[in-house]
């Protein structure tokens, strides 16, 4: 027998647990469903990463969040999203992953199927984010063991030729980062300089570390072909072949479009594949269904952010809240 709720949140990131808090306030029935860990895509992300954002700004339902400098580190992060979660109770099932959802026979409602069981609620709230798929640069070799596009901790790589592959916050961490490690850093940059939305204190480390020569830098190039010892790269003075022992691809990664696609929430048909939805209430083209955080921007995986997203969870609560007095009157 399905387990029922008023409101069933997928994703149990910053953003999905603010909704659990602002439908705890509002005395629904709710419950959390994550396919990894509590704030799963932050706990994947590299050790010691430090937020671009303030403390206040990372916080969700009220809650402060005090770190020990302005910015707060992944550590610091981790540990105030677990104490959130843990002193409300809120209402979580982690490592189950939401396999489907279809309206129910009498179509009032929704029937959630996920690993560990079946479900059925009036509202859902995709919360999922965009961690999971990475952008692929689609070259011969990209599948071999050494490659990877997620980057974790910078001791893997003391001594060894690592190409870094993107121009960003993640690339330019890593590319840093393995460097100090005593790593023969490259990186393959596919615009004409480092990204203009490099955090402030890091980019002049890695312009001055590419200016000095101790971090080797292409611009305008891009991968041609990864080998196991070796990595061919097609820059503006024509290809070139360098040794390699690991690529780092920090090429971003996108939403999962054919989860939402399943469910039938309408995708725009141009490249960035913005999701339906209505800006007030944060409700998809689908009745009772509704979007909150980073997957709103579709591609544009750079527009919403915990700290401008989390406005997303109240716009929902309250519509839900509303349409079930009316329902009432």
């Amino acid at each position: 027998m399905a387990n029922t709720y008023d409101v069933l949140i997928i994703g149990g990131g910053p953003i999905g647990l603010a909704c659990g808090l602002a439908a705890q306030r509002a005395g629904l029935n709710y419950v959390i469903i994550e396919k990894g860990c509590l704030v799963n895509s932050l706990y994947n992300y590299p050790l010691n990463m430090t937020f671009f954002s303030t403390s206040e700004k990372l916080e969700i339902g009220g809650v402060p969040f005090v770190s020990i400098s302005a910015k707060p580190t992944r550590p610091e992060a981790l540990e105030y999203y677990r104490r959130v979660a843990t002193s409300h109770q809120l209402n979580i099932q982690l490592f189950e992953e939401v396999e489907y959802v279809l309206p129910n026979e009498e179509e009032t409602a929704y029937d959630i199927k996920s690993t560990k069981g079946v479900y059925a609620a009036e509202n859902i709230i995709i919360a999922t984010g965009f961690y999971d798929i990475p952008n692929l640069i689609r070259v011969p070799g990209e599948n071999l063991p050494k490659v990877t596009h997620y980057y974790k901790d910078p001791h893997f790589y003391a001594t060894q030729h690592v190409l870094v592959v993107g121009a960003h916050n993640s690339a330019v961490d890593a590319a840093l980062e393995t460097y100090r490690k005593g790593a023969k850093v490259t990186m393959v940059v596919r615009e004409a300089e480092i990204g203009s939305r490099v955090k402030y204190w890091v980019k002049p480390d890695i312009e001055n570390r590419i200016k000095e020569g101790s971090i080797h830098a292409y611009f305008n190039s891009t991968v041609q072909a990864i080998r196991p010892t070796e990595v061919d790269i097609i820059t503006p003075e024509g290809p070139l072949t360098i040794p390699n022992d690991f690529v780092i691809a920090m090429t971003g990664y996108q939403p999962n479009f054919r989860f939402l696609e399943n469910i039938g929430i309408r995708l725009s048909k141009d490249s960035k594949k913005y999701p339906s939805y209505n800006s007030n209430t944060m409700e998809t083209n689908l009745t009772g269904i509704y979007l909150a955080g980073v997957i709103c921007g579709g591609m544009d995986t750079h527009v919403w952010f915990i700290e401008n997203s989390r406005e997303h969870a109240d716009k929902i609560i309250r519509h839900i809240k509303r349409r079930e007095e009316l329902r009432n009157s």
